[in-house]
């Protein structure tokens, strides 16, 4: 298994990447935006994503959003093919891209809004903390990014305030990693249910 940073001789794979970003969405029923293979070229073109294969057989993604001019990057559309999950490879991706981003763009708050509990453990891991969205970037670009989710309209209805998704925060100047206490799996899990059982009720009245 080996994970680069993506370059032009992996866009045959773009194709594939939508679809298991796709085919992903589709199975968890919250929270994975759609993405186009001329977009996941574009990101492979800049040298702002990474991709692991197994040979020549794409095995998982991860690639990098700037936001704000620069102020704020985001690790989006980490994604592992179902025959490489459950072996650790979403973390090892994640932390290739972490650390690309790091070092891509070293005064950058990296941030991540997601509804998958493994990925708010692996952000928790390298030093992400939970915030509110208020604390993420006012680009109304990324925001626009969510309309392919099919929770968009409770992000419209809070006023952007709110969703389904857990908004966490990278900042660098905060030093988070080192300061940064665990957070165990179950507080994740309780804010997860805490937001579906809101978000559900409402919506049943």
């Amino acid at each position: 298994m080996e994970i680069v940073i993506a370059n032009i001789s992996h866009i045959a794979y773009a194709e594939i990447i939508c679809k298991t970003i796709e085919d992903a969405a589709q199975v968890r029923g919250t929270g994975i935006a759609k993405r186009k293979p001329e977009y996941i070229a574009t990101k492979m073109e800049n040298g702002n994503a990474v991709i692991a294969l197994d040979g020549d057989k794409f095995a998982g993604f991860c690639y990098i959003e700037k936001w704000g001019h620069g102020k704020f990057v985001a690790n989006s559309g980490l994604i592992v093919h179902p025959d490489y999950r459950n072996v650790g490879l979403a973390k090892e991706i994640k932390k290739v891209i972490f650390n690309h981003s790091r070092t891509k763009f070293p005064d950058a708050k990296v941030f991540s809004i997601t509804t998958g509990l493994a990925v708010m453990k692996l952000n928790s891991d390298l030093g992400y903390k939970p915030v509110t969205f208020s604390e993420l970037t006012d680009d109304p670009t990324f925001w626009d990014g969510c309309q392919t989710c099919r929770n968009y309209d409770i992000l419209t209805r809070t006023e952007r305030k709110m969703c389904l998704c857990t908004g966490m925060l990278f900042d660098p100047k905060n030093n988070n990693k080192a300061a940064s206490k665990e957070v165990k799996d179950s507080v994740f899990h309780r804010l997860k249910n805490m937001k579906q059982n809101l978000f559900v009720k409402k919506d049943k009245e």
